[in-house]
């Protein structure tokens, strides 16, 4: 590889990313369809299309029915220009800024205006024809079989080359077709950072490599890499993949009061534990979708169980206003990330029409979000029936022992209430006094029994201001005037209290919930001695405080006691899985996506081109059970494909299918489509396992191809699409991050447990294991490229900008590691040259040149300067880490 030559070069990041344009990307279309165009239809086509132009109903010479109709623009200029939303006068309108304000009839919500913004920004794709759509032409579900994604993976015949394994044969005839030729194969130093990052995310230790290297058997590539898919480190690394595809967080975006769900890392956890386990991957699909409803494993819960969470931690939509409006939301979250993670298909398009490039009907939509229609996000207790016996029974005891001190203190409080009542005469003159002739409360205080708790919530309930929420039994306390005689109101006071002594005082106990409750308490007895404002109301905290005698005290704490040990021999609260529960109540089609509009009934079922699967049971109803066998069933044309594809993209940079979640007509065809098919076959043939894939892939020639270029083959496939040579990788910020703590000797390898926030300055577990959010996604996440957890994710983009670096030379996070691989590296040398020569080991997995030995070590002689808040050691330690050599993997 290209390395860097000087100390300035270990601190710049060079590459480039060059992202597709709207017009080459799939998904630019697809957001046409799901977020623009029903608006366009639903809110703009009255006024703005041919139809309406026919009928001379045209607003403003302005057509948005097709392509060139906002492309020309209206009376009043261009409405959109692409790439440039402060242009064009659509957006303005929507916003309802100026004169024209459209819709007329009101504004579209603001999530609405804002999908406009964005698809203006970027690019403005509209995959329609310069034609109108309003004939309708149905949908031909039997030419839509003929799709090559819809029809069955069939065996393949290996081509007959010398190359040495299958899939090598099926790249060979395609480089023979095409007219390229591979480039030589890496050396081992190379292949063993490659190989080690791909199936861990962490770079090989110095031993590792000098032991492949070292390795002259013929069987040392195969051994390496058994080795590595039985490390535990490969399920971080490949589950955390999976979680992207799941959208996996652990909050909400689209809520008010964003509740962190704490058991969020049970469903992290049983991906990575699935992807160790190499569970097949028919059964991981199953148990995603209907552990719940299958009958093993029986005993092991969590692994039935927990995998439930890639739709149990779904969206949840704030509800209190349309609500049926953010169901529909919910439950289009739940079909788009179904189909597009199992199937690669992009379903969620004909929520408000029949799917305008793919044979799925909108019907069909409904018949799959009706198996979610009326099911709850919940929790489920990972227990044993006899386990949650246990657990519950012991928190009944928890609960007796403390009701038994909230009586204690609540009979305190009686007492005292009870006694307060007998000389409410005394409180009200006193509080008369107080308010009328400006005493102080000081003076009335001990003198009679007068209490100060409880005069001074007299006071506040005989306030002026509440005379017209007061029981009638003070009408004429409030009626009193400011000079009334004193034997006035000593008979007003009278009354009261007589009014009082035939109230039973009620037992006042304080639930869980921290309000006070009473068995069917009498109105007046709640007004005076159970409400907050009660003027005789007496919480327990003031009851201990100021009403438990001397005496008493002993007994309390001996209840106290009692408590603690009832806590002390619970066992443990069971850990509880997200889940989707209930629901399957079938749905009718909502006409344009709008739930105030239904149409024709919509029977549960599966995507009607697939009719060749066996997904239901014969006259009984389907279910999620039966959902997720169609999808698992190897009769199913995509599902294999699909995986194979991602696993085989998350090795290469790229897919033999570029979209790896949309296999339809907006996607990318294979570039090896027989290649795709064969590997699709052989793994289900394989028992659908994900390491046997994996090993398959890894153990070819094409992978261990070097990262170099050909100036021949770059013109033919400059993008090299057929695999002529090895894919240089950036790495995300997961292994990105993970490589600094691991070459800085910090790093935490515990797996499993709960989330940690990377805000933590000590924070050292793999990032696997960090914090999540969809309401505000880490900072250091964000800057390097993590996906939104809202929609599902198939990549990662790759950006460079300026703030990468400047976190790499600036933050708290890079010094530290800085500072303790500096710290590390005093240990591994004598001399500077022997430590420098241990720090290209650890962080380049290589030997340092001369030229770079000589440059550091001379690096390292230059006195430190007074500004300087490193030492040389250290600069010379971010350097390394921030180099463009430690980000990228040849």
């Amino acid at each position: 590889m290209s390395r860097p030559r000087s100390l300035l070069a270990f601190l710049i990041i060079s590459c480039f990313a060059h992202p597709l344009t709207a017009a080459d990307d799939p998904k630019a279309a697809e957001f046409f369809e799901s977020k623009i165009r029903p608006v366009l239809i639903d809110k703009c086509y009255k006024c703005h299309s041919e139809k309406a132009e026919k009928a001379k109903k045209l607003r403003g010479g302005l057509l948005l029915d097709t392509l060139s109709g906002w492309q020309k623009g209206g009376d009043t200029g261009k409405a959109i220009v692409p790439g440039k939303p402060t242009e064009g006068t659509l957006l303005k309108s929507l916003r309802h800024e100026g004169e024209i304000q459209m819709p007329p009839d009101g504004k579209l919500p603001a999530t609405v205006v804002a999908d406009f913004e964005k698809w203006i920004k970027e690019g403005a794709t509209d995959p329609r024809t310069n034609t109108t759509t309003a004939k309708a032409v149905g949908i031909d579900l039997e030419k839509g079989r003929q799709f090559w994604s819809l029809q069955i993976p069939k065996p393949q015949t290996v081509p007959a080359n010398t190359e040495p394994t299958s899939i090598d044969r099926f790249i060979r005839a395609k480089w023979d077709e095409k007219g390229v030729n591979p480039v030589a194969l890496a050396d081992k130093r190379t292949l063993v950072r490659r190989v080690t990052f791909d199936l861990t995310g962490l770079p090989p230790t110095p031993l590792e490599v000098d032991a492949f290297v070292a390795d002259a058997s013929p069987k040392a590539w195969e051994n390496l890499i058994d080795r590595l898919l039985k490390s535990p480190q490969y399920g971080e690394r490949w589950g955390r993949y999976w979680l992207d595809v799941a959208r996996y967080a652990e909050d909400q975006a689209h809520t008010f009061g964003v509740t962190p769900k704490k058991n969020a890392y049970l469903y992290r956890d049983w991906v990575i534990q699935a992807f160790n386990d190499d569970m097949p991957y028919d059964q991981f699909v199953r148990l995603q979708i209907a552990g719940d409803l299958l009958p093993e494993p029986k005993d092991d819960l969590f692994k039935r169980l927990a995998g439930m969470g890639f739709l149990g931690l779904g969206a949840e939509y704030y509800k209190n206003t349309a609500r049926e409006q953010a169901i529909a939301e919910e439950l289009d979250d739940r079909v788009d990330t179904l189909t597009r993670g199992f199937l690669g298909l992009t379903v969620s398009c004909a929520r408000c029409h029949d799917h305008k490039f793919d044979p799925i009907p909108t019907r069909d939509y409904y018949s799959l979000a009706g198996i979610y229609y009326g099911s709850n996000l919940t929790q489920t207790p990972l227990a044993k029936p006899d386990e949650l016996k246990t657990y519950t029974e012991a928190q009944a005891k928890v609960t007796v022992a403390e009701e038994t001190v909230n009586r204690f203190l609540s009979d305190a409080g009686k007492a005292a209430a009870k006694e307060a009542a007998a000389i409410t005469v005394k409180y009200l003159e006193a509080a008369r006094k107080i308010r009328t002739a400006k005493a102080k409360p000081q003076e009335f205080v001990s003198k009679d029994g007068v209490n100060r708790y409880f005069l001074d919530r007299w006071l506040k309930f005989l306030d002026p201001v509440n005379a017209g929420k007061a029981p009638a039994i003070f009408k004429d306390w409030f009626a009193l005037k400011a000079d009334a005689k004193p034997e006035e109101v000593g008979t007003a006071a009278a009354v009261i209290q007589a009014k009082l002594a035939s109230v039973d005082v009620p037992d006042v106990v304080v639930n869980k919930k921290g309000k006070s409750v009473a068995k069917n308490p009498d109105p007046l007895a709640k007004a005076m001695f159970l409400d907050a404002a009660a003027p005789l109301f007496v919480a327990p905290a003031d009851a201990e405080k100021l009403f438990v005698t001397a005496d008493a005290k002993p007994k309390l704490t001996e209840l106290r006691g009692e408590v603690e040990k009832q806590k002390k021999s619970s066992p443990p609260a069971p850990l509880a899985a997200h889940v989707v529960s209930g629901g399957e109540q079938g749905m009718k089609v909502y006409i344009r996506g709008n739930p105030a509009t239904k149409g024709e009934d919509a029977p549960k079922g599966f995507l009607q081109v697939m009719a060749n699967i066996d997904a239901k049971p014969t006259g009984k109803p389907f279910t999620r059970l039966d959902l997720a066998n169609a999808i698992a069933s190897p009769d199913n044309p995509l599902t294999a494909r699909v995986i194979v594809n991602r696993v085989w993209a998350w090795h290469f940079g790229r897919g033999l299918v570029n979209t790896p979640s949309n296999f339809g007509s907006l996607g990318d065809r294979p570039s090896h489509p027989e290649l795709l098919d064969y590997l699709a076959v052989e793994f289900v043939k394989n028992g659908s396992s994900l390491k046997w894939l994996h090993k398959q892939i890894l153990l070819t020639n094409v992978y261990r191809l070097a990262a170099e270029p050909n100036a021949d083959n770059n013109k033919t496939d400059g993008g090299n699409v057929y695999l002529w040579r090895g894919t240089r990788k950036r790495l995300d910020v997961e292994a990105w991050r993970d490589s600094l703590l691991g070459v800085s000797g910090n790093l935490d390898e515990t797996l499993g447990g709960p989330t940690f926030d990377l805000r933590d300055p000590n924070a050292k577990r793999r990032t696997v294991y960090a914090k999540i959010s969809r309401h505000e996604l880490d900072g250091l996440l964000r800057l390097f490229d993590f996906p939104d957890a809202n929609v599902t994710a198939d990549r990662r983009n790759v950006t460079t900008v300026p703030q990468q670096q400047l976190f790499a030379l600036n933050s708290e996070f890079m010094i530290a590691q800085a500072k303790a691989f500096a710290s590390r590296l005093e240990k591994l040398g004598k001399t500077d040259a022997e430590r420098v020569a241990a720090a290209y080991r650890l962080a380049f997995n290589r030997p340092p040149e001369a030229k770079e030995r000589e440059m550091a070590v001379a690096f390292l002689k230059m006195p430190a300067k007074p500004s300087d808040s490193l030492t040389r050691w250290q600069q010379y330690a971010q350097a390394l880490l921030a180099s463009n050599e430690f980000l990228y993997v040849d």
